[in-house]
């Protein structure tokens, strides 16, 4: 074929030719095809939950807009729910950093609002005893609360951070489409939570059992997602996803060393049903998805005080993956226009707040929620103040009776106008409240004391707020009170009161020299009516009374010494009645009632009347006694200056003395009672500063010393300033759940120096 290398020729001259003329710009255009648009991959992100160390997903987050990474999706479980819902409600990871690293994370666990929030008698509970067991009765059985740890103070977080989002129909609507997962603690099965309430979603998600109260929403109990979905992948694609940026951060499994107790074992149990779940969800990853595990080491799902350090460990690892994360990256001016998107989906539905037109309570019976809404400074025709309002659902969690209290703001069709519901559920454990708790003491020489002591509390005995209070003590002193408390009309008005007081006392009685003198026993019984004022809204600074007392006494003398015997002075028992008026107030604003680093506590009772001897003979009485102590605190050095004044009328001879000194920072280095008179005056300088180690058993611990001086006098004509005692004290402190623990070196000149241990109140 001789024409072949011809043709040959010709065909690659022309295809020559023809890639020229395809080169040619304007050629190009008019005959080359279009070339098809390239879509960007739609990017899901998942994280999980780990209780406090979800905290590092706020650094991947910011990694992510620093690697300019558009989230089209997020999805999360438990603190990965949290820190997702909040990212896709429109806050930027700065934000989230900000105001998480802002958090007291020890108080948002708290199951008490602070205490200078508290009623004045929640406080005195504090006085009463420290439970070493607590536990209500209700419909018939004993029974724990539902959950270890509170969270109002959590929801009302999420609360404030997602109040905006209230009007979207579905969480589709936030700027980044959101889902959160959960569990129904009926069926077991996983819940993913699309729409509703965005604050009750991610707080359902974090339900854990055991440790936070499960939720109710929709009709279903809601507890923790990580049982069943703690990387929840699927979701994430069944929204739409092409590619998945993952982030685990779940708990590890524990060592055999902590598998030696229930809540080890326990807690282990959850841990494998997690990690369970959460490899199946790495399974189903696929070469184009990415997943990031932060190095969080032996930091656990409690460590919420760490948060500045899990915030960094998530962005140093992130960092660490910026080749990876690369191709999910898009160029500067598309993620200018993402966030732009993202920012005007916020705008939208970030609508101003109006007025409160109406207050509505959710949870109580209407005649209670009448009462209640009187103990709100919110009201109809105010505008909305996001944080009056959460004051004011402080004062309501700080009277113990709710298990959750929560509030909604629902927009009135047509206008700007506001409801303001507020959701509270009881405390399904109430309403009669028991508590067992107990104090001891010895001076490590023979002479000590052990004292069992028992509490119960009806609330709500009707709508409008009437209260039963019993108290019983079993040792060294034999004790029983009894109170009803009944307020009259609005919740800061007046109330009255009706008790009785009984007690059986051994005591030691002393001469003038501390020489010990005999035993006796002291009996008294109280019966009392009164009228009161509470100080401040709910009496929160305290209570004002003025009533009526009747006091039956008895004092029996059980073993006198020879001396006593010798010198010929008559003892024998005495009764005596007294009859009269009283009046009492107390104020209370210590921060914490053991160990206080700020704030003061001022008691004082006024008696007089008449007193009825067994012989008949009838005189006039008072009794005068009064105590304070005021905290201040300077860095880690606490001052906790205390006084006291006491002065009775002589009772009759031959009966023990009303007032005493003498015991743990009471008059160290002398005995119990060893000071006794009926004048007494007595002041108390303690020094005290938190140590850095922590116990689990204890809130803190504390080194101190106190410089104490007093003394007591049976007549006032006895009274010197040169005759003040003087004690001291050096000591090792910690406040237990069970109460102040004090281990220490008293020692008083006139005294003496020894070791003291004392658990309960000095």
């Amino acid at each position: 074929m001789p024409f072949s290398p011809l043709v040959s020729l010709a065909r690659a001259l022309s295809a020559g030719l023809l890639s020229l003329l395809l080169a040619s710009p304007a050629l190009a255009q008019t005959t080359a095809p279009p070339a098809a648009e390239v879509s960007k991959p739609r990017v899901g992100l998942v994280l999980s939950g780990g209780g406090a160390r979800g905290i590092s997903h706020v650094g991947v987050l910011k990694v992510l807009e620093e690697a300019r990474v558009p989230v089209d999706f997020i999805v999360g479980t438990s603190m990965g729910a949290i820190i997702g819902g909040l990212y896709a409600s429109g806050m930027g990871a700065d934000d989230l950093e900000r105001e998480i690293l802002a958090v007291d994370w020890g108080d948002v666990f708290e199951r008490r609002e602070p205490r200078q929030l508290l009623s004045q008698r929640r406080k005195e509970e504090d006085f009463e005893l420290s439970p070493v067991l607590q536990v209500g009765f209700r419909d018939g059985e004993f029974r724990l609360p539902t959950g270890a740890v509170s969270t109002r103070s959590l929801e009302m977080l999420l609360r404030r951070y997602t109040l905006s989002t209230r009007l979207l129909a579905t969480f589709d609507g936030l700027p980044t489409p959101f889902r959160a997962v959960a569990t129904d603690m009926e069926t077991g099965r996983a819940v993913v939570l699309d729409h509703g309430d965005l604050a009750a979603a991610l707080r359902a998600s974090m339900s854990v059992p055991g440790v936070f109260s499960p939720l109710e929403v929709d009709g279903r109990i809601l507890g923790d997602g990580g049982l069943v979905n703690n990387l929840p992948v699927d979701v994430a694609r069944r929204m739409g996803a092409d590619v998945i940026i993952a982030v685990n951060i779940g708990t590890p499994l524990a060592g055999r060393e902590t598998l030696g107790s229930l809540l080890g074992i326990t807690t282990q149990m959850v841990n494998i049903l997690t990690e369970q779940n959460v490899q199946a969800s790495i399974a189903t990853l696929k070469p184009t998805d990415l997943l990031l595990e932060p190095p969080l080491g032996k930091l656990t799902s409690a460590d919420f005080d760490q948060a500045k350090a899990m915030v960094g460990i998530g962005t140093d690892h992130a960092r660490s993956m910026r080749e990876a994360l690369a191709r999910f990256a898009v160029d500067e001016a598309s993620y200018a226009q993402w966030r732009a998107a993202r920012g005007m989906n916020a705008q939208a539905y970030a609508e101003g707040m109006g007025q409160v037109k109406v207050v509505r309570f959710e949870g109580v019976p209407e005649a209670r929620a009448e009462q209640l809404a009187l103990t709100l400074d919110t009201a109809p025709g105010q505008r909305v103040d996001v944080k009056q309002i959460e004051t004011d659902l402080q004062r309501l969690a700080a009277s113990g009776d709710y298990d959750r209290v929560d509030y909604r703001l629902e927009r009135l069709r047509g206008s700007t106008d506001e409801t303001l519901v507020v959701n509270l559920r009881e405390n399904d454990w109430g309403p009669n409240y028991l508590r067992l708790g107990m104090d001891l003491r010895t001076d490590f020489e023979g002479r000590g004391a052990f004292n069992l002591l028992i509490s119960h509390n009806r609330h709500w005995l009707n709508d409008t707020g009437a209260e039963w209070r019993n108290r019983l003590q079993l040792g060294e002193t034999l004790a029983g009170y009894s109170e009803l408390y009944q307020p009259l009309g609005r919740t800061n008005d007046a109330f009255v009161a009706a008790y009785t007081d009984a007690s059986l006392k051994r005591i030691e009685v002393y001469d003038s020299d501390g020489s010990a003198q005999g035993i006796g026993r002291r009996q008294s019984l109280r019966l009392g009516a009164d009228i009161g004022w509470p100080i401040g809204l709910l009496g929160r600074y305290g209570d004002l009374r003025v009533g009526l007392q009747l006091g039956l006494n008895k004092a029996v003398p059980e073993l006198v010494s020879a001396s006593v015997v010798d010198s010929g002075e008559v003892i024998s028992s005495q009764r005596w009645r007294d009859a009269g008026l009283r009046t009492a107030v107390i104020s209370d604003q210590l921060d914490f009632a053991n160990f206080p680093s700020s704030g003061y506590r001022i008691q004082s009772e006024l008696a007089a009347g008449r007193r009825s001897l067994d012989s008949g003979a009838s005189t006039g009485f008072t009794r005068l006694e009064a105590s304070g102590t005021a905290v201040h605190t300077w860095g880690r050095h606490s001052f906790n200056l205390g006084g006291r004044f006491a002065r009775a009328t002589q009772i009759p001879t031959g009966a023990i003395d009303e007032y005493s000194l003498g015991g743990f920072q009471q008059l160290s280095g002398y005995r119990v009672g060893q000071v006794a008179g009926n004048y007494l005056l007595f002041g108390r300088l303690t020094y005290y500063q938190r140590l850095p180690w922590s116990v689990n058993v204890a809130r803190a611990l504390f080194a101190g010393a106190s410089v104490e001086a007093g003394n007591a006098w049976a007549s006032r004509r006895d009274i010197s300033f040169k005759g003040l005692r003087t004690g001291t004290s050096l000591f090792i402190g910690a406040d237990t759940g069970v109460g102040p623990l004090y281990l220490g070196v008293v020692s008083a000149p006139k005294g003496y120096t020894g070791l003291y241990l004392f658990l309960g109140r000095p």
